[in-house]
């Protein structure tokens, strides 16, 4: 198959340009994650230091619960774009940013309407985190979108700029969110502030979503959006069920002890959560034009991933502790003794991203979703299994070994499946 180039590049370029295209590429890639990252490190301790540990555990949960919303919609939406639509003719580009844009406004629309539904049924300090929710989630899910197509696109800056519009609309909306002071008006203040950004999005695209193709797009990527749908939601879903289990275990305090030391390592994780943003198209490149370089490049990916992983948790070791209660207020105290497990835990799953990524640029969604589950299974088992021997502590010890354990699992699937690819070189590519 000819190798597919993004508009106006050459398909035969020298070595140098080439590297330097891929390093500008990467670079606003790691800018975009940068800007993620603090704004959603800004929302985290802003809002643990305005609510105090146990409304930090509710705003908590609307977040967890976000995020097995947000991984569906990549499943079915924009994880089938990266993969079969990075680095192709601008039309064949543009043609299917609408439909997969459409589709994930009409998951938010749907799924946003249950969250709302259950807010209002659940009433007490959940209910109406859960409601607000609700309202914000297509503005939440389009801006995702977004970043997903610049990216598939090549024009990372573009989703940098996006990102940075959301964290300059956060300013104003988190100052009226405390003065109101509650969950549900941080929620709907994290929300508004991403529906701006969405809407700049429009502004950058020209592309408007076409939300009646939804279904058509659903079924022309049903080989992988399904698969990738159960792979993600098994993802988010078991660090949902980790944060219910937790609270119901040993409280919702606890619940907030554990994202107060998440949000410690908030870059990494931030990185981790949009990393195929960024390494997913770029493994599909190099898969392109230079396949036999693709396992060097996950294990550089993910290696890097992990040493920067375990460098911050080791700085985070030395911090003081004014500096700690300064962050994080009345949660420093539960969240600092999670440090040492946290870190490691991301430092697993930092490394085990570099196979994924592979494994997702091969279009083995067998083997991605196998690796998923046994992901999920342990983190979940893990998770709740230390909770119940030892507490927070303990469960935040169960989930790092889950995590590096199952890194194993994922690079043994890339191995099989680089050797697979090897025998039969015909790459899984779909472009119209």
């Amino acid at each position: 198959m000819t190798p597919m180039t993004v508009p106006g590049e050459k398909t035969t370029a020298p070595a140098g340009s080439a590297r330097r295209a891929l390093v500008g590429r990467l670079s606003w890639g790691l800018a975009d994650q940068a800007a993620s990252s603090v704004s959603n490190f800004v929302v985290g301790i802003y809002v643990a230091r305005s609510l105090g540990v146990t409304a930090f555990g509710v705003f908590s949960l609307a977040w967890v619960t976000y995020g097995v919303v947000l991984n569906v919609s990549r499943g079915l939406a924009t994880d089938p774009l990266v993969v079969r639509f990075s680095g192709v003719p601008d039309a064949s580009w543009r043609g299917a940013v609408a439909r997969s844009s459409g589709t994930a406004l009409g998951v938010g629309a749907a799924l946003g309407v249950v969250c709302l539904v259950a807010g209002l049924g659940l009433g007490g300090r959940v209910g109406p985190a859960f409601a607000a929710l609700g309202v914000m989630l297509p503005g939440l899910l389009l801006q995702d979108a977004w970043r997903f197509s610049f990216f598939a696109a090549g024009a990372g800056r573009k989703a940098f700029v996006n990102d940075v519009v959301w964290g300059v609309a956060l300013v104003p909306a988190m100052v009226v969110a405390a003065r109101v002071g509650t969950v549900a008006a941080f929620v709907l203040a994290w929300g508004a502030s991403a529906t701006v950004a969405a809407g700049y999005g429009y502004i950058q695209s020209g592309i408007r979503p076409r939300l009646t193709e939804a279904r058509g797009w659903l079924r022309e990527q049903r080989d992988l959006g399904y698969r990738y749908l159960v792979e993600n939601v098994s993802l988010s879903g078991a660090s949902q069920l980790r944060a219910y289990g937790l609270g119901a275990i040993v409280g919702v305090g606890a619940v907030g002890a554990v994202r107060g030391a998440e949000l410690l390592l908030g870059p990494f994780l931030a990185v981790l959560m949009g990393l195929s943003l960024v390494t997913v198209p770029e493994a599909a490149r190099v898969l392109r034009q230079a396949p036999q370089r693709l396992g060097k490049f996950c294990l550089l990916l993910g290696g890097g991933q992990a040493a920067a992983a375990l460098l911050w948790g080791g700085a985070l070791l030395l911090m003081p502790e004014q500096l700690g209660r300064f962050a994080l207020g009345d949660v420093w105290h539960s969240a600092s003794e999670l440090i040492v497990p946290v870190t490691l835990g991301v430092a697993g799953a930092g490394l085990g991203t570099g196979a994924a990524a592979g494994l997702r640029a091969l279009g083995a969604a067998r083997r991605s979703l196998r690796s998923q589950l046994f992901a999920s299974a342990c983190y979940v088992s893990g998770g709740l299994g230390g909770a119940a021997v030892a507490g927070t502590v303990g469960s935040a010890w169960g989930v790092a070994a889950a995590t590096v354990s199952s890194s194993a699992v994922w690079w043994l699937q890339l191995r099989s499946a680089l050797r697979e690819r090897h025998r039969n070189p015909i790459p899984e590519v779909r472009t119209s």
